[in-house]
C-alpha cells in the first residue's frame, strides 16, 4: 500500500475516533446531569447551589477518567457497525474500571454530592454509551442497507449450530458481502420456528427444496462442519437437486483454528459427495520414520509419488531423492518443493527403474534408508495392448529396486500396489500382483541372509484426480460440452483423495515388520455412473437433459467391481482402523524367481502373447472380463 494511502486511512480513523469520543463526552455529561435532576424529581429549582457547583467541579474529572477507561478497553478502535457481544463486554469492563476510579475519587477529593449522583451517573452512562452503539449497528443492518437489499443474494444457511450462527452474523453485519440470510435449516426439532441472529429456522433438511422456492433463495450455504461423511453426502445431494448454487464450510479437519467465515465457503466438490469420513493418521510415527533419513521415491513425479514427496518433505528428511523417467513431472515437483522447503536437500534424477545399472548407481550414491517404490505403468487399457512393457517396467523395475535396497542397506522398502492386483483380470493388475509376490520373496531372502531390509506393500484403489483417472476425463468431457462416457452402469470403484491415500501409505510403512500387504479401507465402493452424474451437476448441468451420458461397454481387462483381498488372505486390523494387514501367502521363492526370469526374457523378446506365461505364475489371473 502506498504511503499516502496509509496516511489517509490513519487520518480517517483518527477523525472517526475523535467523533466517537465527542459523542461519549456529551452522553456522560448528560448522564450525570440527568441523574442529579432525577434526584430532585426533575425540579431544577429545587437543586441546591452546592450540588450545581459540585456537578460543575466533578464532571470534568469524571469525563476524563471515563474516556481514558474506554480508550484503554479499545472502545475507540471498535467499528460501531460491527458492535458485538464481545465489544459490549469490553464496554462493561471500561465502566467497571471507571466505578473503581469514582470510589477512590469520592473517598478523597470529590465534592460533596448525593450518593445516587455517583452510582446513578455510572449506570446511566453505561446504558447510554451502550445504547448509542447498538442503535448505530441496527441502523446499519436494518435501515442503511435496506435500499441495497435488492442487489443482495438471498442465502439459506443449512445448520443452525455455531458455524451457521457465525455465517449469519457475518452476513448481517457486512454489507460489502452483498448477502442476506433469509432462512436457516436444521434437523433439531427444538430449533424449528425459532430465530437465530434474527433469522427464522424454517424447517428440516427434507424441507430444503420447498423452502428454497418459498424464500426465493439464490445461494445455499452448508454449515455443518461436524457432519459425518454419509450425512454430508445426503444433505448436499438434496441441495444439488434445487438448481441453486451450493457452497460449503470445510469439515472440522480443515478448520484447524475452528473459525468459520464467509471467506471460507467453497464450492461443493466430489470429495463431499463420496460419503466417507476424513482419514486420521498418527503424524508422530511418520515423522520418526523419515526424520533425518535419506528417502528415495521412485516415480516421484507421478500423482502418488509427488504427494509422497510433499508429505515426506514436511517431516525433515536428511535427503530426499526423486527418481522418475518423465522429466516434465520431475521438474514440476522439484520446483514446488524448492519453493516450499528451501532448506531441503533435494536431488531429482531422471532414469528408468527397468535400467538395473542406473538403479544400482542411485542406491550406491545415496544409500537411502527408506524407499517408496511408486514407479509403474498403471493404465489398464494401455497395458492390455502393450503387456510386455508392463512386465519390463512393473515387475522387473520392482525386482531391480528391491534387490538394490537389500544390497545397499535400505531399512524399509514400501511398494505402492493396487486393488487391481486382487484376482486380476488384466495385465496391469497381474503385473502388480507379481510385484507383491516379489516383495514377499525378497523379505524372506532378507531374513535368511541376515539383512535388515523390511519389505511391505500397500494396496489401495483409485485416487481422485490422479493422472489418467476417470475424474479428470469426465471433467474434460464436461468442459467440451459432452457427451460423458461411462463403460457400464454397474461399474463400481473404491475412491480416496491423493493426500489421504499417501498419508495412509506412510502410516503403513511405520507398522511394517516384514512381508505384509497393507490394505487401505477406502469406504464403500462408488458407482461410476453416480460419479459422472454428480460431476455433471457440479458443473451446473442436468444429466440426460443438458448433457448426455453414453455407455460404451467394458474395455478389455476391466472388472465391474474391484476387490481388496483374495480368499487365501485374511485381514487383521492395525492400530489405525483404516489400515488392515493381509496374511502373507506361502510361495516357492526359488521357482518364482526362475519363472520371473523366463517372463522377463519373453518380454525382452517382445513375445506375441505373454499372458499364458503370466497366468502360470499368477494363478489368480483371469483375462476374461468379470
Amino acid at each position: 500500500m502506498k504511503a499516502w494511502d496509509i496516511k489517509t486511512r490513519e487520518n480517517h480513523w483518527t477523525a472517526q475516533s475523535f467523533l466517537v469520543m465527542v459523542v461519549d463526552i456529551v452522553l456522560i455529561a448528560f448522564a450525570f446531569g440527568i441523574t442529579l435532576l432525577m434526584r430532585f424529581d426533575f425540579q431544577f429549582s429545587h437543586i441546591n447551589h452546592q450540588y450545581i457547583d459540585g456537578y460543575v467541579a466533578s464532571i470534568v474529572p469524571l469525563i476524563v477518567s471515563s474516556i481514558c477507561s474506554m480508550w484503554f478497553c479499545g472502545q475507540y478502535r471498535t467499528i460501531w457497525s460491527f458492535f458485538s457481544v464481545t465489544a459490549l463486554m469490553r464496554l462493561v469492563e471500561a465502566w467497571a474500571m471507571e466505578a473503581l476510579f469514582v470510589f477512590l475519587y469520592v473517598c478523597t477529593v470529590a465534592p460533596r454530592m448525593p450518593m445516587s449522583y455517583w452510582m446513578g451517573g455510572l449506570m446511566v452512562s453505561l446504558v447510554a454509551t451502550a445504547s448509542i452503539r447498538v442503535a448505530y449497528r441496527l441502523y446499519v443492518s436494518l435501515v442503511r442497507n435496506r435500499g441495497r437489499e435488492s442487489t443482495f443474494r438471498r442465502v439459506m444457511v443449512v445448520g443452525a449450530g455455531e458455524a451457521g450462527r457465525a455465517l449469519i452474523r457475518e452476513m448481517n453485519i457486512s454489507p460489502d458481502l452483498k448477502m442476506r440470510t433469509v432462512c436457516a435449516i436444521d434437523d433439531n426439532p427444538a430449533k424449528s420456528g425459532r430465530l437465530i441472529e434474527g433469522v427464522p429456522v424454517a424447517g428440516t433438511c427434507k424441507d430444503i427444496p420447498s423452502k428454497v422456492r418459498e424464500f426465493d433463495v439464490d445461494l445455499i450455504a452448508f454449515a455443518i462442519p461436524s457432519a459425518t461423511g454419509a450425512r454430508r453426502k445426503e444433505i448436499l445431494q438434496i441441495c444439488q437437486g434445487t438448481d441453486v448454487e451450493v457452497r460449503v464450510v470445510p469439515g472440522m479437519g480443515q478448520l484447524i483454528d475452528g473459525r468459520v467465515s464467509v471467506s471460507r465457503l467453497r464450492e461443493v466438490n466430489l470429495e463431499d459427495l463420496l460419503g466417507r469420513e476424513p482419514v486420521a493418521v498418527d503424524g508422530s510415527g511418520i515423522h520418526d520414520l523419515v526424520y533425518n533419513r535419506c528417502v528415495l521415491v521412485t516415480g516421484g513425479g507421478g500423482s502418488i509419488g509427488s504427494e509422497i514427496c510433499r508429505q515426506v518433505a514436511r517431516e525433515q528428511p536428511s535427503t530426499l531423492v526423486i527418481f522418475d523417467i518423465y522429466e516434465n513431472n520431475a521438474y514440476a515437483i522439484q520446483q514446488e518443493l524448492l519453493r516450499a522447503f528451501p532448506e531441503l536437500d533435494l536431488n531429482v534424477l531422471i532414469g528408468s527403474v527397468r535400467d538395473n545399472a542406473r538403479i544400482r548407481s542411485v542406491f550406491d550414491q545415496f544409500k537411502p534408508s527408506v524407499v517408496f517404490h511408486a514407479a509403474a505403468h498403471k493404465h489398464v487399457p494401455l497395458m492390455e495392448v502393450s503387456p510386455n512393457e508392463a512386465i519390463k517396467n512393473n515387475v522387473m523395475g520392482t525386482l531391480n529396486c528391491a534387490r538394490a535396497a537389500q544390497e545397499y542397506g535400505t531399512e524399509r522398502f514400501v511398494l505402492i500396489s493396487t486393488d487391481k492386483a486382487v484376482n486380476p483380470t488384466n495385465v496391469m493388475g497381474a503385473s502388480k500382483r507379481l510385484c507383491e509376490m516379489v516383495i514377499q520373496a525378497e523379505e524372506r531372502k532378507s531374513e535368511r541372509d541376515g539383512a535388515h531390509t523390511t519389505y511391505s506393500a500397500v494396496r489401495f484403489g483409485n485416487v481422485l484426480g490422479s493422472n489418467g483417472s476417470v475424474v479428470p476425463l469426465f471433467e474434460q468431457q464436461i468442459a467440451e460440452g459432452g457427451p460423458v462416457t461411462v463403460t457400464d452402469k454397474r461399474v463400481t470403484r473404491y475412491f480416496m483423495t491423493i493426500p489421504e491415500a499417501v498419508s495412509l501409505v506412510l502410516q503403513s510403512a511405520c507398522y511394517a515388520e516384514g512381508g505384509e500387504i497393507f490394505v487401505l479401507d477406502m469406504g464403500e465402493p462408488v458407482l461410476i455412473d453416480d460419479m459422472a452424474r454428480n460431476l455433471i451437476r457440479l458443473a451446473g448441468y442436468e444429466p440426460g437433459v443438458d448433457m448426455e451420458i453414453v455407455y460404451t461397454g467394458l474395455r478389455p481387462g476391466e472388472k465391474l467391481y474391484e476387490e481388496r483381498l483374495m480368499m487365501e488372505e485374511g485381514l487383521k486390523k492395525t492400530e489405525n482402523g483404516m489400515i488392515s494387514v493381509a496374511r502373507p501367502m506361502d510361495l516357492d521363492d526359488e521357482k518364482l524367481l526362475q519363472d520371473i526370469d523366463c517372463l522377463a526374457a519373453a518380454a525382452e523378446d517382445d513375445a506375441h502373447d505373454i499372458r499364458p506365461l503370466l497366468r502360470e505364475i499368477v494363478p489368480t489371473y483371469q483375462s476374461d472380463n468379470v
